[in-house]
């Protein structure tokens, strides 16, 4: 694994998140992808980073290489029952995000920032994680490495969930 530092995302990251969710969006390796602005005018991935920052909980993690950039980004977010995104479980449980630039990928910095989005978590009193994983994605085996258990199957996707093992209440946002 490259030596790397992971840190809390600020305001200022909001441009590397967006690039990160892209390259989440459309992760396959083969195939077209549209430009950025683009991919991310679609209204299902428009809304996932929307003002980000203001609501309650919304946490990231970035991972900077020794050289100071940004190679991956981990966040969770609180969705409403009427209001979420793909991976939405319950307005207690923040679904996140996780992406790393395709040349650091394979090298361990998915696997750090997810530990670290988690210990995060567990920090801040959640409950549970989830996520939405397309059924054939490699990153799958991560997620499941590190105990998400598929709750449910939607449209090609699996919603995981991995149990934090912690009763008390979590921060919702019902913005």
């Amino acid at each position: 694994m490259p030596p790397m530092e992971i840190r809390p995302g600020t305001g200022e990251d909001v441009s590397f998140l967006r690039s990160m969710l892209f390259e989440a969006a459309f992760w396959r390796p083969t195939g077209e992808r549209p430009p950025l602005d683009v991919g991310l005018a679609h209204p299902d991935l428009a809304k996932i980073l929307e003002d980000w920052g203001q609501r309650p909980g919304d946490t990231a993690l970035i991972a900077v290489s020794q050289d100071g950039e940004p190679v991956g980004t981990a966040w969770y977010r609180f969705w409403r029952k009427d209001d979420h995104s793909y991976g939405f479980v319950d307005e207690q449980v923040p679904e996140i995000g996780i992406s790393v630039v395709r040349e650091a990928r394979g090298q361990g910095v998915g696997g750090t920032l997810l530990a670290a989005l988690i210990a995060q978590a567990r920090e801040d009193g959640l409950r549970a994680l989830s996520l939405s994983v397309e059924t054939e994605n490699p990153a799958r085996k991560l997620y499941e490495k590190f105990g998400f258990r598929p709750q449910r199957a939607e449209f090609g996707s699996l919603i995981m969930v991995l149990d934090l093992g912690y009763d008390g209440a979590a921060t919702s946002w019902n913005g």
